[in-house]
């Protein structure tokens, strides 16, 4: 902050000494710290104040970011609904005059050719499980209740 050497700072010294005089001299340091104390929490608070509002301003331009991203994406998938919604349209009022065949006669049109043999998939061998014996108890349960 400001350029003052040690010996700058013993002249200055010197010269309270013998201005002030050695009684109200230490009062006058001590008050003088309190100053200094004083105005060092306040240049403090005034840097975090300004970090603060730094801080502030950063999270609403993300806001904002995150606001407009929202609104281009419910407006793309506005605009993919209100698409789909048309070509469903169009397809259903094709369907309804008669020129493409609904979906229940293209399912029964439709041909399905058994995989090859080749491809067919061999059940897996049956593993013998071990009994517990729930069934008997809970059997025996029934019959009792």
């Amino acid at each position: 902050m400001f350029d003052i050497g040690f010996s700058e700072l013993l002249i200055i010294a010197l010269v309270a000494l013998v201005v002030i005089g050695p009684e109200r001299l230490p009062r006058v340091a001590r008050t003088a710290g309190h100053l200094l104390g004083r105005l060092q929490r306040y240049v403090g608070d005034v840097k975090s104040d300004i970090n603060r509002e730094m801080q502030l301003d950063e999270l609403k331009k993300m806001q904002q970011q995150v606001e407009d991203s929202a609104r281009s994406l419910e407006s793309s998938v506005t605009q993919e609904f209100t698409s789909m919604e048309s070509t469903l349209n169009q397809s259903l009022q094709a369907e309804s005059a008669g020129l493409v065949p609904a979906p229940e006669e293209e399912a029964s049109t439709l041909l399905v050719e058994p995989p090859p043999e080749e491809m067919r998939a061999e059940a897996p061998a049956a593993v013998p499980q071990m009994e517990l014996g729930f069934e008997a108890e809970q059997a025996a349960a029934k019959k009792s209740a």
